[in-house]
Order: C-alpha cells, then structure tokens, then sequence
C-alpha cells in the first residue's frame, strides 16, 4: 500500500484521449500532436520515437511537452499535487508514459536531478507504470 492510500488521496483518472484511436489507427504522432496538442499520449510517443532515434533534445522537449499537457489535465481531473495515477487505467498512460521519457532524456542532456525527480515522481504515482517502463 503506498502512502498517498494510506493518507486516502484517491486516485486520479484522466478522460479519454482522442489521440489513442488515432495513433492506433497508424496517424502519424507528429501530426496527432498537432490536431490534439493537449494530449500527453502523443507528445509521449514523439519522445519515444526521439529517444529510439538518439535524438535526446529533441525527446526531452516533446517529454517535457508531455508531462505539462499531462499535468494540466490531472489538475482538471481533481489532482492536487499528490497521489496515485494507475497505469492501469489507459488514459492515464500518456502521462505516464511521458514522465518516463522525460526522466530518461533528461539523465541523456545531463540533468541528473532531474531525471531523479522524474523518476521518483512516476513511482508515486504508479508503481505499475514504474515497472512496465523500465523505471
């Protein structure tokens, strides 16, 4: 049990995102990003394909695109600064999934406390999502 359930923060579940069918559907993320710019799960997958490619500044600022879109909609969705975010509930995963990339392209441009930050940040808020990527 982690502490933000023991404190009963509960957990925060984004909406949908419009941009999942349509990456899954084979659109290209940089034009997802573009027709759904507050979408994490897009900007995520540009820094994933960035960070394939050995292209580190360019990963670290779709990450970083990423996780702010990600916490301007976890505030919407009730967020207050804490508590969990399950990977497990699919919306949820952009910004997660953008957390992660961030902490990685950041270790890559040199900023360790940073990719600390980042990494430490998505273990609190999914254990899960910690370990399905790597962190």
């Amino acid at each position: 049990m982690s502490s933000a359930d023991l404190l009963g923060i509960p957990p925060t579940h984004l909406p949908d995102d419009p941009a999942a069918s349509l990456l899954d559907a084979g659109v290209a993320p940089d034009e997802v990003a573009a027709a759904h710019p507050a979408s994490s799960l897009a900007w995520a997958v540009l820094a994933e394909d960035a960070l394939a490619d050995d292209r580190v500044v360019e990963a670290y600022a779709y990450a970083r695109t990423g996780y702010h879109r990600g916490l301007d909609a976890l505030r919407r969705s009730g967020w207050r600064g804490q508590g969990p975010v399950p990977w497990e509930h699919v919306p949820n995963q952009g910004f997660l999934r953008a957390l992660a990339a961030l902490s990685r392209a950041a270790g890559l441009v040199g900023e360790e406390d940073e990719r600390h930050r980042c990494a430490e940040f998505l273990r609190a808020s999914s254990a899960t999502g910690a370990r399905e990527l790597g962190l």
